[in-house]
């Protein structure tokens, strides 16, 4: 693709759509304004839906559950199957970006390097990892027995790949550094381009949701770790694929970039609407746990630092009577702070906010 040629055109809506997202980005500082546990939480909650999301879209059948016990053991488990591998590689690479996103411009070794952390617990990717792809790696269609039908997009040649991504990022960086364009249209532009070259041997869909994440972080969208946006995306899994082969179709020669942005900028716009309103419920949920009995507050609290608790153990860490932890209990129930599961002894509790 032709970058000196790249001109971008918003039709009204979209147009909106930019203006409503970098309103939610001007009102986040307002809008954080719950406890530090609170904050963390959300993010916790984000953090497991985004993994959990991002690698269901490429085939991997964890829930959320499976994702949080997972991540609880990431330092000590090993991991057997595919699915638990990406998880825990895509896991890290989160983390890496969290952690070091001031500190990581869009560069081709950063590039390479968030891919190693990707596929490091990946054993069938070992060779490849952090390296350009040496096969054609062709987007494909399978029937319903797994037949292949046949390309359904081509990508860059190995040949190419180092080329086009060396242009693509000298384009990206110089688009940021003059503020060619708003940096949402950058950021989209360039994950449509990324995917288009797919320049790795495999992981380049997981990847591109881990550089959105990046990229709009270092844009100062500084509420992005405490809503998922892949969760948006595999929610909109079709209408996801279809914009991005609308628009990958068409950029060798006169690019039709809306249904592409316009399926991103409307993502975006949902993560803030989701994060804007369970804001809004840890709010409420605050308020009214302000004006709870002291024994329910001290139950709460034992919530944040564990991630289901029993009856039993509730009676053991606040030392009170049995009787009156079962009521306090069941008021908190009741008042949609916890939620209840199981029966009799095998009843267990947990955040009601957690499942949100």
């Amino acid at each position: 693709m032709d970058y000196t040629r790249l001109d971008i055109r918003l039709g009204q809506d979209l147009v909106k759509l930019v203006a409503g997202v970098d309103e939610f980005k001007g009102r986040w500082d307002a809008l954080k304004t719950l406890a530090p546990d609170r904050l963390q939480s959300l993010r916790k909650v984000a953090t497991i839906e985004s993994i959990g999301s991002s690698t269901r879209i490429e085939g991997a059948k964890l829930t959320d559950a499976q994702v949080e016990t997972l991540l609880t053991n990431l330092k000590t488990q090993s991991f057997q199957t595919r699915d638990e591998q990406e998880v825990a590689g895509y896991a890290e690479a989160m983390d890496l970006v969290f952690q070091a996103w001031d500190d990581m411009a869009v560069t081709e070794n950063h590039i390479r390097q968030l891919h190693k952390t990707l596929l490091r617990h990946s054993t069938k990717d070992e060779r490849h990892r952090g390296g350009y792809k040496t096969l054609d790696n062709h987007v494909v269609a399978f029937g319903p027995d797994g037949e292949e039908l046949g390309v359904v997009f081509a990508t860059a040649s190995p040949f190419d790949t180092p080329r086009e991504m060396e242009a693509l990022v000298a384009w990206t960086q110089k688009a940021i550094r003059e503020e060619a364009l708003h940096p949402l249209l950058i950021i989209a532009v360039f994950i449509v381009q990324f995917l288009a070259i797919h320049p790795f041997q495999d992981g380049n869909g997981r990847l591109s949701r881990v550089l959105t994440t990046l990229m709009l972080l270092r844009a100062g969208y500084a509420y992005v770790p405490y809503a998922s946006l892949e969760s948006v995306v595999e929610e909109n899994k079709g209408q996801y694929y279809n914009a991005l082969r609308r628009t990958q179709k068409t950029l060798a020669e006169e690019p039709d970039w809306e249904p592409w942005i316009g399926f991103f900028l409307r993502a975006l716009k949902k993560q803030a609407s989701v994060l804007a309103a369970r804001v809004a419920d840890e709010d409420m949920r605050e308020k009214s746990q302000q004006r709870l009995h002291p024994l329910s507050q001290q139950i709460l609290e034992l919530f944040h630092d564990a991630n289901r608790l029993t009856l039993s153990q509730v009676v053991k860490l606040t030392n009170a009577n049995r009787n009156t932890v079962k009521v306090r209990m069941r008021e908190l129930v009741a008042s949609g702070h916890i939620s209840q599961h199981g029966k009799a002894r095998a009843t267990w509790y947990e955040l009601e906010r957690a499942r949100t």
